[in-house]
């Protein structure tokens, strides 16, 4: 599955274990051209080792709340919220608020 913005394709990886989940892009130190998908409340950027963009949707695909540029060690958690993108940076500057994120086959 892939999230296109503008021009821009994004391949969007779901992990199926718990693992998967957890390592994320922890510990990952080469460049970061895809983005991930976990079904959780909380943006949890602890031991990354790099900076991410990050958007936070609900159970609609509706954008409740973007994070451009996050640096490691933040936590946030979102009563709303049922999906978490951890993305690449410069991704979520072309979103806004409240529009629908879509994702292709």
């Amino acid at each position: 599955m892939y999230l296109k913005i503008k021009n821009k394709k994004i391949d969007i990886k779901e992990p199926d274990n718990i693992k998967d989940q957890f390592k994320s892009f922890k510990f990952y130190l080469g460049k970061i051209d895809f983005g991930i998908k976990l079904k959780k409340k909380s943006v949890n950027t602890y031991l990354f080792c790099q900076r991410v963009d990050v958007c936070v949707v609900d159970k609609d695909n509706n954008i409740i709340k973007l994070f451009n540029n996050l640096k490691s060690e933040k936590f946030r958690y979102f009563v709303k919220a049922k999906y978490v993108y951890y993305l690449p940076l410069e991704t979520v500057k072309h979103l806004k608020l409240g529009e629908e994120l879509i994702l292709k086959e």
